[in-house]
């Protein structure tokens, strides 16, 4: 398990970001486990989740509390949006549902970036565990991914 926290560092560290990771003894998993762990709003954790467009794998960041609309997000996209498994999951991002950062994965994936998250001083993510987390404020977070922020839900 360290050694998913450790790609994920190192990745960090090549896009010139150093992440303070913060390891939590009870699970991270879901977004009220880890708003529960950092004491923050539920609605400051950054769930990443593996969609597909048209097929194509894509990450949405997603606050805490929401659920991702794929036909709203489809829409916004120009295309068929779906759910991905726990397999392409881990084949695309090289990391377990739970523990999927934002960034830093093994495919180069593109990122759509809840507009809900905006609220926020500072979001947590997961750092490539689900024990693992870090803090990032919105604007980096959406430089780091070269994401495109849109309505999700």
């Amino acid at each position: 398990m360290a050694d998913a926290v450790a790609r994920f560092t190192d990745a960090a560290k090549e896009l010139g970001f150093t992440a303070q990771v913060v390891t939590m003894d009870q699970s991270t998993h879901t977004a009220v486990e880890a708003a529960e762990a950092v004491g923050c709003e539920v609605g400051a954790i950054v769930k990443s989740l593996v969609l597909l467009a048209d097929g194509e794998p894509l990450v949405a960041l997603v606050s805490g509390p929401n659920r991702v609309d794929t036909a709203l997000l489809g829409r916004e996209l120009g295309a068929t949006v779906t759910m991905s498994d726990a397999r392409r999951v881990k084949e695309t991002t090289g990391y377990s549902i739970g523990g999927v950062p934002p960034f830093g994965h093994t495919s180069t994936l593109r990122t759509v970036i809840d507009s809900d998250l905006l609220r926020y001083e500072r979001v947590w993510a997961a750092a490539g565990t689900s024990t693992a987390v870090f803090s990032i404020d919105p604007d980096s977070l959406i430089a780091l991914t070269a994401g495109e922020v849109a309505h999700v839900s």
